[in-house]
């Protein structure tokens, strides 16, 4: 039996053939030259199969207008609320489609390898439809995975299910919605706005998005905040203790003055008596809540402030070491280890490094025991390393 594998990236399509094969797949060129083509022998469902591995990049398919409502004055903006939609490919994607569609009159079965999230299931019915639409008997299942690991791979290929068809139409609405409002009010601002400056607007498009829109207001509002903040001279006093096993510095409970003529009288006060006398010493054990599990939203704004990236950048780091097999699928909303994820191996791979090797090895001592969040996407774990 010959079997279409295709995945979302090829990078992803790289690491799953080579991971199914052994390492002993072969490479040949698809009519797109961004994505290869990797065939190899796998044992499937207990059959022998010709497996096909090849990829997309990212969205097959994209909503648009019918022809005659593209042109701004063919009709009025409102019109664009119920005039017919249509999924199509654009040029720079012809070459994949094709691919697929070639690919697809040779098999019988398409396994399905995109991320397990709504926008991959929604990719997977993009690549469904092209391949039925030239081999309507291709029979079509799904693997479900959350890391590209040996045992990962090997538990999804045991284990494929049917496309969730609900969840790719949850992405269709989302993507009617988003072109029809933010053409509908493009269109209108445009329009009006070019009306009432038109010296100024000849030349410019006001773009509207549902999300951006909203954002920018937010941030006009912090620049305005900026702008209206008259800063204002304080002073304070500093005070430290020298000592040979290091210094300590005082806080002042008043913190700072914004009067320059009391706060030197203070600051001679403390001259006149430069010796200082501990009057009383209070100590108390400190404790640290251990973080929760690591999700994306928290994942992007530790980078921000630890390593000084921004989120688009942590998401492309993280996309890279998610399809090098280095870390769990970097885009998940849940904070909770599964009961059936077994973390002491994780950890156990950790054991060796020169960094934090030590402290791996103390968690395995009582075992692992993370402290739990309180949300799930009911898709995907928390991200961890897999190597």
């Amino acid at each position: 039996m010959k079997v279409l594998n295709v995945a979302e990236k090829n990078d992803t399509a790289k690491n799953l053939a080579s991971i199914m094969s052994g390492g002993r797949s072969c490479m040949r060129e698809g009519l797109s030259r961004f994505n290869k083509i990797y065939e190899f022998d796998f044992e499937l469902q207990g059959r022998r199969c010709q497996m096909t591995m090849t990829s997309v990049s990212g969205h097959l398919l994209n909503y648009d207008f019918a022809a005659s409502f593209r042109k701004w004055m063919s009709c009025s903006p409102a019109a664009l609320f119920d005039c017919p939609v249509i999924k199509q490919c654009s040029t720079d994607y012809e070459p994949i489609m094709r691919t697929l569609e070639r690919e697809a009159r040779r098999c019988q079965m398409l396994v399905i390898w995109t991320d397990c999230d709504r926008e991959g299931e929604n990719i997977g019915f993009e690549i469904i439809n092209v391949c039925r639409a030239v081999n309507p008997q291709l029979k079509v299942l799904r693997a479900r995975f959350s890391e590209i690991t040996p045992a990962s791979v090997r538990r999804a290929v045991n284990n494929l299910v049917e496309p969730d068809g609900r969840a790719s139409a949850a992405v269709d609405v989302r993507q009617e919605l988003d072109l029809r409002i933010g053409a509908a009010f493009t269109r209108f601002q445009t329009l009006r706005l070019k009306q009432v400056f038109p010296a100024r607007l000849a030349d410019h498009l006001i773009s509207y998005g549902s999300c951006q829109f909203p954002t920018l207001g937010f941030v006009v509002e912090r620049y305005k905040a900026i702008q209206s903040f008259i800063p204002e001279s304080f002073w304070k006093i500093k005070v430290s203790h020298m000592r040979p096993e290091g210094n300590v510095d005082f806080n002042w409970k008043r913190v700072r003055l914004f009067d320059e003529a009391c706060c030197r009288a203070l600051f001679e006060r403390c001259c006149e008596n430069s010796t200082a006398t501990i009057t009383h010493v209070q100590s108390k054990p400190k404790s640290k809540w251990r973080p929760v599990p690591l999700d994306t939203v928290e994942l992007e704004k530790l980078a921000s402030r630890k390593l000084r990236i921004t989120a688009k950048e942590t998401m492309k780091v993280a996309e890279k070491l998610y399809t090098q097999g280095l870390i769990s699928y970097p885009r998940t909303e849940t904070n909770i280890f599964p009961k059936e994820l077994a973390l002491a191996p994780l950890v156990q791979q950790q054991v060796n490094d020169p960094n934090w090797g030590a402290f791996a090895g103390r968690l395995l001592e009582t075992g692992p025991n993370p402290r739990q969040g309180k949300k799930t996407d009911n898709a995907h774990p928390p991200i961890h390393p897999t190597k």
